[in-house]
């Protein structure tokens, strides 16, 4: 195994993490069906490279970004107004992901799946706690030309001290995460840093934007 392959898959962990934010998102809302089917192309991919020794971890590590991509098809298509129901969703690959860590299997990609998921549980919660669900539906709701008053809205809910001591509570226990799986020897852990860490880049990017909209 080459030397530099932990900071690869990483790289690639971060790079799929961002995929469903900047591809899958528009797609799911116009054509929820090609991109409920695109699961299918992503697992035979993955099943393929699986299968030969020299590219089975990017196989394993593509496998893991089946269960992200199929939990984002299915609820930004057709869910996607019942905020409740997000964390569920996204949760669906959950068993399959905690067998293959029982069975030490499928390591790369298991880890990359949970480091995602880990990401969407904090930033649902922070939704919770600062009770920014309500603009949630929303934005779900609003027409195009009504979308930006309600995300300033829900950014001066963000910039009240509660939601900024929620916000920093939080980023600093995702940083911890990763910082815990940085340090860690084997590959897997590294998709799993790589997928948290990207959450916390993606997440800011929206933080950044939304200030300067």
């Amino acid at each position: 195994m080459l030397r530099n392959t932990p900071l690869l898959v990483c790289l690639a962990a971060g790079f799929l993490v961002s995929v469903p934010v900047f591809f899958q998102a528009p797609l799911v809302r116009a054509l929820p069906w090609v991109s409920l089917a695109l699961t299918a192309v992503w697992v035979a991919i993955a099943h393929s490279l699986r299968q030969r020794k020299n590219t089975e971890i990017w196989g394993d590590l593509l496998w893991g970004f089946t269960w992200t991509w199929l939990a984002g098809s299915v609820y930004w298509g057709w869910l996607r107004y019942e905020p409740y129901l997000h964390l569920p969703i996204e949760a669906i690959g959950l068993p399959f992901a905690l067998w293959g860590l029982w069975k030490s299997r499928g390591l790369v990609g298991h880890l990359f799946y949970l480091g995602s998921l880990l990401g969407t549980a904090i930033t649902d919660i922070y939704f919770y706690v600062t009770d920014l669900i309500p603009y949630w539906r929303s934005l779900m709701y609003a027409e195009p030309d009504f979308v930006m008053p309600i995300f300033q809205d829900a950014l001066a809910q963000m910039q009240t001290p509660w939601g900024v001591s929620w916000a920093v509570i939080l980023v600093n226990l995702l940083i911890a995460i990763s910082w815990w799986a940085f340090r860690q020897p084997q590959v897997p852990y590294w998709s799993f840093a790589g997928a948290v860490v990207s959450t916390l880049l993606v997440d800011g990017l929206f933080w950044v934007a939304a200030c300067f909209a």
